[in-house]
């Protein structure tokens, strides 16, 4: 099978005295969107090309960034170097890559994902299962492949320890292959999929999120965390708000083509309109409200940094993710009375039963219970 054609190309550079990895490649949405995930990129003139910080770090998440998507051409960086084989994800990546034996995602499966506005997570992950499926079952025409050969697949991966999202994402890459690409609706309508996990949400009291606003480094960290938390927003919606979304005279947040590709209003708070457009004189973003780069969106991973590292400085013991925020919005809400209708509108889901999760997690009802060691 032939490689998909796309490839990104690095290179050493010098910014500001500063060294820099470059990524050269053709115009493409699957890799313009995926260059916006890693931390802080940014445009150079000079040179014509993308650049983030030249780090190990960042050179390991560029190879797993992009691993399935495009091939990394590194006869630059590395000109005249060794492999350091003590760095796995270099030398998997290369293996990945240079290896005949690997079969690629078939352009036909990338151009549908886009067209069909899939979200870039989502993207990632169909490719890198379903290339992992088609690598499994290598001497098999996909044509040829069919409910056995699916089931086989799935049993590996529970001996494998694989988890239950997992598996499930593993099924809809290859369900989307057939059925959505090769237009063959139910054709493994059998395949049974394994019970799904219901996990309860992880939320914070409400006294250690304004802990966690009062321990931030800066107006900028400060309006992230108020944002995540008063408008229950997911960290790629954050990401995503343009300026022009904040609607200060009817008090609302526009967020677009959220999970779904839906758009929706949710609450902008008055104490946090305070605090934005302090921000705003002070930082001047040009496109979206929060920048790495003047006009190039923050990064996803400095959202998470800056959530770990508030609540780290107030003392929550807990691991803390942006996502947590969202759950405690939505938590919150319900336990001062908010109607469950509303909770589900402003959270942007589609289903009511989704909503209904965070019933058994508010404690307004367990406060009327008395506890029998109480009595």
């Amino acid at each position: 099978m032939k490689f998909s054609g796309k490839h990104i190309t690095l290179k050493h550079l010098l910014v500001d005295q500063q060294k820099m990895i470059g990524l050269q490649f053709y115009q493409d949405k699957i890799i313009e969107a995926l260059i916006k995930e890693l931390p802080n990129p940014s445009w150079s003139e000079e040179y014509g090309m993308v650049y983030i910080q030249n780090t190990k770090e960042n050179l390991n998440l560029i190879f797993s960034t992009f691993r399935g998507v495009a091939w990394v051409n590194c006869n630059y960086f590395f000109k005249n170097r060794v492999i350091n084989p003590d760095n796995p994800a270099i030398e998997e990546g290369f293996k990945d890559f240079q290896s005949k034996k690997l079969r690629k995602c078939p352009e036909m499966y990338l151009q549908k994902l886009v067209i069909k506005r899939y979200a870039k997570n989502t993207i990632k992950n169909y490719i890198t299962a379903f290339e992992a499926f088609i690598n499994y079952h290598y001497d098999l025409d996909l044509i040829h492949i069919g409910e056995q050969e699916i089931r086989q697949y799935i049993e590996r991966l529970i001996k494998d320890g694989r988890s239950n999202s997992y598996i499930n994402i593993a099924i809809n890459s290859i369900k989307f292959y057939y059925e959505i690409v090769l237009e063959m609706p139910n054709r493994f309508y059998a395949i049974e999929r394994p019970r799904k996990q219901q996990k309860l949400p992880k939320v914070l009291a409400k006294e250690e999120i304004l802990s966690m606003i009062n321990h931030t480094n800066n107006i900028k960290h400060r309006c992230i965390i108020s944002l995540l938390y008063s408008a229950g927003l997911r960290r790629s919606e954050l990401l995503n708000l343009k300026i022009q979304d904040i609607d200060s005279k009817r008090m609302l947040i526009l967020v677009t083509h959220a999970k779904g590709n839906k758009d929706r209003y949710t609450l902008l708070s008055k104490t946090l309109l305070k605090d934005l457009r302090l921000y705003y004189k002070e930082w001047k973003p040009v496109h979206f409200l929060f920048e790495g780069s003047p006009g190039i969106s923050y990064s996803p991973e400095s959202v998470s940094k800056v959530v770990r590292t508030a609540s780290r400085k107030a003392g929550i013991l807990k691991k803390v993710t942006p996502h947590m925020l969202r759950h405690s919005f939505a938590t919150h809400l319900l336990e001062n009375g908010t109607d469950l209708r509303y909770i589900q509108s402003l959270l942007g889901h589609s289903s009511s039963k989704t909503t209904e999760i965070y019933t058994h997690v508010a404690t307004n009802s367990f406060r009327m219970i008395k506890n029998p060691l109480d009595l």
